[in-house]
């Protein structure tokens, strides 16, 4: 063969990568391999839980001019009480990205500290919110992940450099913007090498400790993952084509933020307390609230909790958000632009019903959500079971509005039939009025009075309501053909005043019919009895 049909034989790097991908998804369609199935360079779409950061140039962040107070008024839009916590942050975010407008004009420190951050608080007191909020804000990049999900080799699990490349991803592949993105970790507590019932220390965690460590610290990191192998294969034929491209991440910017509840901490910091006060002191450390205690954390704590000491060090600092109150989360439901009453009514609002929270409702909304310990995601576990049965029944019925007091939050079973029965109560009145405006109709028209019993309307009512028709249809229907017989019968004995009982409203016809006959009958009657009267004698 010759050397140019040979060469008309190889694909291009881009028909390889295509005969390749084709290839695993026929033969391997039940497996995820990072880089097939996509375009190279395109970016995943964001999950309805974390939306993508607002789009922005490296320009941006080379102008970047908020101050920390900046920072918190925006945060306390979104975010009820933690106080302490918005302003720790503010100010380590202000920072942090003031010093990449630095070094971004080439003007960078040479032994600037990065401030990455170890965030601590029970769940659903804000955490996530918080740092999603103001990458937001900054217009940076962000990835959350879970640290439960990474292995230290990451054969098992996923390569905590994973986290890194998904912000290339985030970043709509801008390899300079995702070097001074923000990385959320939460659930850090779980990979600390906490004792065991035995007594034992439980190393699964250290091996991914270590591996942050680099990341926090500053490393390079491939864009491609070891696992990508489209994607090693594309960088391999790049580089015999001798196409150069960016192919690391530098994480020298990159802000790195860790959270968890770290369950077990207190008692180890409660006992360090005690060990170094005496008397009056160790009286008032007993009085301290967790989340006193966890204010009061120090690096031997997180140490004896099971952190590297390195670890530790590479998080200087250190915030703690506080347990939520009633009043708390009272205070989210009635002001927060995040308050989850916005999306219920958006909900009740797409079947054209206003829902209205009066605030002795939303009292009782906090006061339950307390009760099932979750911080502020309790409000949506409670106000999803108050308002189930009412997202399913209203959109069908009449209701256009309704108000939101503790009675419905306490019994909204109980409220909701209320609701209803009042709501038919008002349809039945809507239905009688209409039936009183038909037979005003019928006298005018025809000169004959109909009169309803009362049997007879309730029949009515219910046929209209129950069977979904409407009470103009149902009279039509039923008595089409009363004009003439009544009219008729009105002729035969003079008499122009019905009443439609409930047998003729049950079955107007036969009872028409009934009628009728019985005029005739009548009129024969008074007919024979005048035709005797003139053939009788005189007196």
């Amino acid at each position: 063969m010759r050397n140019e049909d040979k060469k008309k034989d190889v694909p291009s790097p881009e028909e390889f990568q295509k005969q390749l991908s084709d290839f695993m998804k026929q033969n391997f369609s039940g497996f995820s391999f990072p880089g097939f199935g996509a375009s190279p360079g395109s970016a995943p779409q964001a999950t309805p839980s974390e939306p993508e950061a607002k789009e922005r140039s490296i320009d941006d962040l080379m102008e970047f001019d908020y101050r920390p107070k900046d920072v918190k008024a925006y945060l306390d839009r979104f975010v009820i009480q933690q106080e302490e916590a918005k302003k720790v942050l503010s100010v380590a975010l202000c920072d942090h990205y003031h010093h990449v407008r630095l070094a971004l004009e080439g003007k960078e420190a040479p032994n600037y500290a990065k401030q990455n951050i170890i965030l601590a608080g029970p769940t659903g007191v804000g955490k996530t919110y918080l740092i999603r909020s103001v990458a937001d804000l900054i217009g940076v990049p962000f990835v959350k992940a879970d640290a439960t999900k990474f292995s230290e080799t990451g054969y098992v699990g996923s390569d905590v450099e994973d986290l890194i490349r998904e912000l290339y991803r985030r970043s709509d592949n801008d390899i300079q913007r995702a070097q001074f993105g923000i990385v959320y970790l939460d659930e850090v507590d779980k990979i600390a090498m906490s004792q065991n019932a035995s007594g034992s220390r439980d190393v699964s965690g250290r091996g991914v400790q270590t591996n942050l460590l680099k990341l926090m610290e500053e490393t390079e990191v491939s864009i491609r993952s070891p696992q990508d192998v489209a994607g090693q294969i594309q960088a391999m034929m790049e580089a015999q084509r001798g196409k150069k491209s960016a192919s690391t991440i530098n994480t020298k910017h990159v802000l790195f933020i860790v959270s968890g509840a770290f369950d077990g901490l207190e008692p180890i910091i409660r006992r360090r307390m005690s060990e170094t006060t005496i008397g009056f002191a160790t009286s008032r450390n007993d009085q301290l609230t967790s989340d006193d205690v966890l204010e009061s954390v120090q690096t031997k704590d997180l140490i004896e909790f099971g952190f590297e000491p390195e670890f530790v060090g590479r998080l200087p600092v250190r915030v703690v958000c506080k347990s939520l109150g009633v009043d708390d989360l009272f205070h989210i439901l009635q002001t927060s632009e995040g308050s989850i009453i916005r999306q219920y009514e958006q909900d009740f609002a797409a079947y054209g019903i206003d829902i209205l929270f009066k605030p002795d409702g939303l009292r009782r909304v906090a006061e339950i959500a307390v009760e099932e310990k979750t911080g502020a995601r309790g409000l949506m576990t409670v106000c999803e079971r108050v308002f189930r049965n009412f997202k399913y029944e209203l959109p069908s019925s009449d209701v256009k509005r309704f108000e939101v007091t503790r009675e419905v939050v306490d019994c909204p079973a109980e409220e909701l039939k209320k609701l209803l029965a009042d709501q038919s109560k008002k349809e039945r009145e809507v239905a009688s009025k209409i039936l009183d405006e038909f037979t005003t109709r019928f006298e005018e028209s025809h000169g004959i009075r109909i009169e309803v019993s009362e049997e007879a309307r309730t029949y009515l009512i219910d046929l209209s309501i129950e069977g979904g028709q409407s009470m103009r249809d149902i009279w039509v229907d039923r008595f089409k053909d009363y004009q003439f017989g009544l009219k008729l019968i009105a002729q035969n004995t003079g008499v122009k005043t019905f009443e439609i009982d409930k047998a003729a409203a049950e079955n107007p016809d036969k009872k028409l019919s009934d009628w009728v006959v019985a005029s005739y009958k009548e009129k024969e009657a008074k007919e024979a009895s005048e035709n005797a009267s003139e053939e009788s004698p005189s007196e």
